[in-house]
């Protein structure tokens, strides 16, 4: 295949990249927006391999790479998708530094000369140290986010006097490096050493409830080595395809800030929800609740003229988006008015909730984001959160608390609230939510034996290890009438 033939096959794969986002900006369109992102990516691969001379050794680690995703793919979970994300970042970020070590050992594979000039020096430096933070980065969040490390920020002293130290001791090993007459192993060997540990140490303290922030900056990150790369290459495809990837996920990263009344900077230097963490740990304060129960909600939701749903991760955990559709049909069957509202950093990810609900086909117009529906809820009969925590956790208003000044959906002010949840412990981001703890006469909080008790009449068989079958039982008998006709937290065990 000629250069011209090879630059017009990148460049038509390019316009469908382009095209892909496009279409994944909107749910309504994110199907084909995966289509065209297949398609480009098809003829990337394939225009590569035309002016590749190992085709076997290529196709051995496509065959093996594919079929690994492909099995990974089929068994994750949506509750594991989080860090299924952070973990392929991850691959991206070792691939990038992988490139740039094989292309300093054997330049002339790569098409470059025996002594790498300055240009190529400064584009492997790059694509180095941003692959290696990005490497270690996601392995921290991909710790985090399964459980095998804590989601509080870890901090010490002097946290951030050390990153800065070692980001200029980086620096100077990249100059000796980039000012080496002949390859200076012993610089780039040092710098790509303190670039994985840079990505440690940038990760570690920031908390539970930025990490959908941490997973686009992680993004972005991967784009960028990829790009970098790509300049070493001489690869136009790898530097568009990251240059899209980089530029999306820091758009993303700064909408999310923007939406949490964050700065960028303060997310990425952490400590973000320290304080949150310390109380929940030593809160043990006795509660008191008042208990409902599956009837009182059936009836309250029955009744209603506009119910919201507000959709968390231990929706995703008890996988009951389609007990939840089902609920939502039957409530606009008596004319009810029932919506969702999704928080831009609720779950794990971005899009997290969406991604969720749009698996279950829920209708795009019940769907609306926070700044859409935010104004809704003083004139809401009843709020229906299904484990979500701190993205409705009024603390976000209290002067001081490490939650001060973020956005929240202000489920608090309706006339009715509902919660589901699996217990009382501190959400993601270590804090407790006062909107559970408000000592008042119509909040009440079922246990979990109470909630069994009613889930045990001979509706249909329930299996406690399918924590999905509790969803559909919860709103199962609106028979029996309620003297309630206020709102009522209570725990869905398993959710």
């Amino acid at each position: 295949m000629s250069a011209n033939t090879v630059a017009l096959a990148y460049l038509i794969a390019s316009v469908f990249f382009i095209l892909a986002l496009k279409g994944l900006s909107s749910p309504l369109t994110a199907r084909r927006g995966n289509l065209f992102g297949m398609v480009g990516m098809a003829i990337a691969v394939v225009t590569t391999l035309t002016i590749t001379k190992n085709w076997a050794l290529i196709l051995v680690c496509i065959g093996v790479g594919g079929t690994i995703g492909a099995v990974v793919a089929r068994r994750v979970q949506m509750t594991a998708m989080p860090e299924l994300v952070a973990f392929m970042h991850s691959l991206v970020g070792l691939a990038a530094v992988f490139i740039a070590i094989a292309a300093v050992n054997n330049p002339a594979s790569f098409g470059l000369p025996a002594t790498l000039p300055m240009g190529s020096k400064l584009e492997l430096f790059l694509g180095t140290f941003i692959g290696a933070m990005t490497w270690s980065g996601s392995v921290i969040a991909f710790l985090k986010l399964s459980g095998r490390m804590s989601g509080a920020p870890i901090t010490f002293g002097g946290q951030h006097m050390v990153n800065l130290t070692l980001a200029i001791v980086m620096l100077g090993f990249g100059l000796w490096f980039f000012f080496s007459e002949t390859t200076n192993w012993t610089a780039f060997a040092a710098m790509t050493a303190i670039a994985f540990v840079l990505g440690f140490l940038i990760i570690i303290p920031i908390g539970g409830a930025d990490m959908p922030v941490v997973i686009s900056m992680l993004n972005s990150y991967s784009g960028w080595a990829a790009a970098g790369i790509g300049f070493s290459l001489g690869n136009p495809m790898l530097i568009i395809a990251g240059s899209l990837v980089g530029s999306s996920g820091a758009i993303l990263s700064y909408i999310m800030c923007k939406a949490m009344n964050r700065p960028f900077l303060s997310v990425i230097l952490g400590g973000f929800g320290s304080e949150g963490g310390t109380v929940a740990a030593s809160d043990q304060t006795q509660k008191n609740y008042r208990s409902g129960s599956a009837d009182d909600a059936a009836f309250l939701m029955g009744n209603a003229d506009s119910v919201i749903i507000v959709p968390g991760y231990g929706l995703a955990v008890a996988r009951a988006q389609h007990s939840v559709k089902e609920l939502a049909e039957k409530l606009h069957a008596k004319g009810v008015n029932a919506r969702f509202a999704i928080h831009p950093v609720a779950g794990r990810m971005p899009g997290h909730m969406n991604v969720l609900l749009a698996e279950a086909e829920i209708p795009y117009e019940q769907v609306l984001e926070m700044d859409e529906i935010n104004s809704d809820f003083s004139n809401t009969d009843v709020v229906l959160v299904l484990g979500a925590n701190d993205v409705v956790n009024p603390a976000a208003n209290v002067p001081g608390s490490p939650i001060y000044g973020m956005p929240i959906l202000d489920a608090y002010k309706a006339r009715t609230v509902m919660v589901v949840k699996r217990s009382m412990a501190a959400g993601y981001a270590g804090l407790d939510n006062n909107l559970f703890l408000w000592i008042r006469p119509s909040w009440y909080l079922a246990t979990q034996r109470k909630l069994w008790r009613i889930w045990s009449r001979p509706y249909k068989p329930v299996d406690p290890r399918r924590p999905r079958d509790y969803f559909g039982l919860i709103f199962a008998d609106e028979k029996t009438a309620s003297l309630l006709n206020e709102g009522m937290p209570f725990f869905l065990p398993g959710a």
